[in-house]
């Protein structure tokens, strides 16, 4: 067979050579029409998809029935404030975020009743998110280092968990804030009102 022993004036080598440089060529035309084809069809590379980021979470109605509750010990919560002084009228704005410390998925109840927000100044009780209202159950649905953030404002009023009316209103001052979730308490967060 000619194609396995070239047979000709020049060394066998030289035939070999333009034997591979053509079937090299063959590849390239071959992977070029294949590019064009699925460029004009739309069928590209298809894109990585991206990963989900870690602050979101699933909110669920029914629990899945293999997750478990969050446990405290592995429940990461911070409070902070959009500002440490607030002028007159301005209304400080909380936010709460919750992280699964944990290795494994787990429901937590992140609603209202459970979110308490405590505003003090000193040893006065001025203020609680849960006062005046139980809130909804807020089922989340958190996976391992996951985290969830809920706003909570505060109009600037008393409160007391009798829901009393015609409290005096706070003055201006320096106050604090405790987060406190699934018997969890965050650290204070201090500012001042103007």
């Amino acid at each position: 067979m000619s194609v396995l022993r070239p047979t000709g004036p020049e060394p066998a080598a030289v035939y070999w050579r333009r034997r591979a440089v053509v079937l090299l060529a063959l590849v390239v035309v071959v992977v070029l029409v294949v590019v064009i084809v699925r460029a004009l069809t739309g069928g590209g590379p298809a894109e990585p998809a991206a990963d989900p980021a870690p602050s979101e979470s699933t909110q669920t109605e029914e629990p899945d029935a293999g997750a478990v509750a969050c446990d405290p010990a592995n429940l990461t919560i911070q409070l902070s404030a959009d500002a440490t002084t607030y002028p007159e009228g301005a209304a400080p704005l909380f936010t709460a975020t919750m992280t699964n410390s944990g290795t494994t998925p787990c429901l937590l109840d992140a609603g209202d009743a459970q979110r308490q927000i405590v505003v003090t100044s000193g040893t006065d009780r001025i203020w609680a998110s849960t006062d005046c209202g139980g809130g909804e159950a807020l089922q989340l649905l958190l996976g391992a280092g996951q985290a969830d953030q809920r706003q909570t404002q505060w109009d600037r009023t008393r409160s007391d968990e009798a829901c009393s009316t015609g409290l005096p209103a706070p003055g201006a001052g320096t106050y604090q804030a405790v987060l406190t979730l699934d018997g969890v308490s965050t650290d204070p967060v201090v500012f001042t009102l103007g």
